[in-house]
């Protein structure tokens, strides 16, 4: 073999080692970013070894526990919240309020039991899109509440939401709730008082229509700049900053700092990579991070904690934040945006709408 041939199957040689080389740099660094492995805290030796015991239940895990309820989850038939899960948690006030129901008393001849209240309940808890509702004026205490079995009520009052964001309140489902409001009160032996339809509906579309003009949800997307992320990655940064797992694969909440509100912040990225096979191998390029304004209490400073949020997770996710056409969001923007929902707070906070509160949480719903 000559000297020319020797030197050619070198450099050839040496010109495929390269091309295997930039492939194998090309396909690592298009690998999506992932979640850094936990490092085990070191364990010192122990000196003594402490008796085994039985397993207890120390006071503070007891009172996080909470055993599954039945009257305040969704409603079985639309898997929509039902009256009685927007309005329990977490002060405990009466579910209906003249300000946003059609309330129709029912006065009785005798005192009813909870349990004959409860066998007279409807199968379903709504009325067409809106919610519908009995309260029964308890003999012991002499407050409104859901009935219960073994109490005793003097008074019953059914009521049907006027708005939410399905729509107003029409005249077919008013005469729907006429309909079940009196089949109860013909089961417990109660007289039933409803107030004028035409009035009732007219006062939905009022409301309805306040309602449609001061609504507000917020969303803001995270996009990567160059190297994707994985599932896991998104997860691992959002969680340092107090998101936590959602009911749904590729769903993070930030919880409310009081219990039984609203989360202040939802985060979303796609569902198929989040049940993917591999998901680590999966590459995401955006999240979302959304805002539904009336449902968080204003003390929570919502919209502030989203900026953070979004300008945290850009910095350490090596991503930028835009709109839903793409454009950046700067700094500017957002104290512009601030500016408007202070505005809109007021607005709820002078009609008793307040954001987060239990009317307005039930009223954008």
């Amino acid at each position: 073999m000559s000297t020319l041939q020797v030197s050619l199957a070198v450099v050839g040689g040496l010109v495929l080692a390269g091309v295997v080389a930039h492939s194998a740099w090309s396909s690592r660094r298009n690998l999506p970013k992932r979640a850094t492995p936990p490092v085990p805290p070191a364990q010192e030796p122990a000196q003594h070894q402490a008796p085994m015991q039985a397993p207890t239940t120390a006071p503070d895990v007891l009172a996080e526990r909470q055993e599954p309820s039945f009257d305040t989850d969704m409603d079985g038939d639309s898997g929509l919240p039902s009256l009685a899960s927007l309005t329990t948690p977490p002060d405990r006030k009466p579910g209906l309020d003249v300000l946003i129901d059609a309330v129709a008393p029912v006065v009785l001849e005798s005192v009813v039991s909870g349990d004959a209240a409860l066998a007279a309940m409807p199968s379903t808890r709504r009325v067409g899109s809106k919610p519908f509702g009995v309260e029964g004026l308890s003999v012991t205490t002499g407050e409104w509440e859901f009935p219960t079995a073994g109490h005793r009520y003097s008074a019953f009052q059914c009521g049907v939401q006027l708005a939410n964001r399905t729509g107003a309140l029409n005249q077919i489902e008013y005469s729907e709730f006429v309909m079940k409001a009196q089949a109860f009160a013909d089961a417990i032996g109660g007289e039933p008082e409803f107030p004028e339809m035409l009035d009732e509906v007219a006062r939905a579309r009022e409301l309805d229509q306040f309602a449609s003009g001061h609504d507000a949800q917020l969303s803001f997307t995270l996009r990567a700049i160059h190297t994707a992320w994985s599932p896991g990655y998104v997860q691992q940064s959002a969680a340092r900053l107090g998101f936590v797992a959602g009911s749904i694969p590729g769903r993070m909440v930030l919880p409310a700092s009081q219990p039984g509100h609203a989360p202040i912040l939802g985060l979303a990225f796609d569902t198929q990579a989040a049940m993917a096979d591999d998901p680590e191998q999966t590459a995401l390029r955006e999240l979302t991070l959304s805002l539904d304004v009336p449902q968080v209490l204003r003390s929570e400073q919502p919209f502030a904690r989203m900026c953070e949020v979004a300008m945290a997770l850009a910095a350490s996710m090596d991503g930028v934040i835009i709109d839903d056409n793409g454009n950046l969001i700067r700094p500017e923007a957002m104290d512009v945006i601030h500016a408007d929902l202070e505005q809109l707070y007021d607005t709820l906070d002078g009609r008793d709408l307040s954001a987060g509160s239990v009317l307005g949480r039930r009223l954008f719903s």
